[in-house]
């Protein structure tokens, strides 16, 4: 990148923000091209699975829970994603999910039976990007009247780069959009601090924050997990989950020299990407439920010692003039998880599967809906006679958007007694259906298939343009 043409961004604004952005991102630009002329790739013979101490089993934390501790805490929402890939306009956290209410509403209704609970005041804060700021600023005034304390700030706004030259895309600071990026969550740190939302908790007496994706339904405040973080001095706590064949490209907790690191698919070696999925190898991954002391962090970027691993995302944007090929870009990304390494005394927490419940499909979104869980102060509870972990849901093509979804399943069947649901094609489920066991339902192309109201599906296989009978 020629750093010389760069420099009328800073000249021309006055922005104190805008201009510690771009400084922060030529840091990770240099650091990316000092990676790629020296080939830094991780070094796999020196990979190993995590020692003993750097993962506590859930079961072998302190009993006690930690309420002495609550009003030394916020809670961190990413909430900068948007819902375009469920077919939504807007951030996603306000997808209805259940009951009528959204990511936020159970975020928020969460935090309020805290804060009545135990007479405290745990803030809430969001982390929004520039696709979700003003979209979600409107939206939380309607928790005016509520007991909670919410707090915002915005993450970078980084320039993407051109493949070929590495030059670029947005040409002055008032650039289209479409010329800019939110840096990935790793950005977490320095957004908090550069925002000043970090001093303002430190002043308040918040010490520990739990961060977690806005999507993440289990991600809810735990107190033992507090109170072993307090109680061990840890200044950053990760939450781990067992893999399942589900979660192979999940991000995994790894010794690297003795030392706790985080490493996601992306940074391995090709020849080695089977082991990296391997169940047996690496026996958990990360839930991006992340605790972490507010000092170490101010610490850290105050002494600029954050150098996570860098994830180059490749992706094209629309050409300036029609006829002409799209533009192929870079986005330079760092993952929240990958600062595991630079905290004293940090490491992984193994906790249970009801910790991990993210929708990021309508697979997943029909799973939250289901008869499967119940509400309770705005925590999903899965039901006692559930015997096992939650079935496998599998919806084609044809539910990819909230609104096909909602018109093809209008009622949530009863699932459970489900262990694997596949729909693909047309489908449409009639109100009242039960699925047992393994349900796969195929409509052939050109065909769609009507389950009637009030079936009763128990291991079967429907194809073709087959119409059940009523039960």
């Amino acid at each position: 990148m020629n750093f010389t043409n760069c420099m009328f961004w800073k000249t021309n604004t006055h922005e104190q923000r805008f201009e510690t952005e771009m400084d922060n991102f030529f840091a990770l630009f240099r650091r990316y091209l000092n990676d790629k002329a020296k080939g830094n790739e991780i070094e796999w013979s020196r990979i190993a699975p995590p020692k003993p101490e750097q993962v506590v089993a859930y079961e072998d934390l302190p009993q006690q829970e930690s309420v002495d501790f609550l009003n030394k805490l916020a809670v961190l929402k990413l909430n900068g994603g948007l819902g375009t890939s469920m077919g939504c306009v807007g951030p996603k956290s306000v997808i209805e999910v259940r009951d009528g209410m959204s990511f936020l509403d159970l975020s928020v209704r969460q935090i309020e039976y805290l804060n009545r609970t135990y007479g405290v005041n745990v803030p809430f804060v969001l982390m929004n990007s520039f696709n979700t700021d003003s979209d979600t600023a409107n939206i939380i005034k309607k928790y005016e009247g509520h007991n909670i304390d919410i707090m915002t700030f915005n993450q970078s706004r980084y320039p993407r780069v051109l493949k070929d030259s590495l030059l670029p895309a947005p040409k002055s600071a008032n650039s289209q959009i479409s010329d800019w990026y939110p840096p990935g969550h790793g950005d977490v740190f320095e957004s908090l601090y550069n925002s000043g939302i970090l001093d303002k908790l430190l002043e308040r007496g918040v010490e520990i924050v739990f961060l977690s994706n806005a999507d993440n339904l289990g991600a809810v405040v735990d107190l033992k997990i507090l109170q072993h973080m307090v109680d061990t001095k840890a200044e950053y706590i990760m939450e781990l989950t067992d893999k399942t064949k589900a979660d192979v490209k999940g991000g995994t907790i790894i010794d690297y020299e003795g030392q706790a690191r985080l490493l996601e698919i992306a940074q391995v070696p090709k020849e080695h990407v089977n082991e990296f999925k391997s169940i047996k190898k690496f026996k958990y991954f990360n839930t991006n439920n992340i605790w972490m002391n507010l000092r170490a962090v101010k610490r850290i970027v105050e002494n600029n010692e954050l150098a996570m691993e860098i994830i180059p995302n490749g992706k094209s944007i629309p050409a300036d003039k029609k006829g002409e090929a799209d533009v192929s870009i870079v986005q330079l990304e760092t993952a929240v998880g990958a600062a595991i390494r630079h905290f004293h005394n940090a490491h992984g927490v193994n906790v249970p599967r009801r910790r991990f419940l993210p929708v990021k499909t309508c697979s997943d979104l029909m799973l939250v809906k289901s008869d499967l869980y119940t509400l309770k102060h705005g925590q999903l509870i899965m039901d006692p006679n559930r015997f096992g972990p939650a079935p496998l849901i599998k919806l084609g093509g044809d539910f990819k958007k909230v609104s096909s979804f909602q018109s093809r399943i209008p009622s949530i069947p009863k699932i459970l007694e489900l262990d694997h649901l596949t729909i693909t094609g047309p489908v449409n489920l009639g109100r009242g259906v039960t699925c047992k066991g393994t349900v796969i339902i195929v409509a052939s192309e050109g065909q769609t298939i009507d389950i009637p109201p009030g079936s009763i599906l128990e291991n079967v296989v429907v194809q073709g343009s087959l119409r059940l009978l009523e039960h």
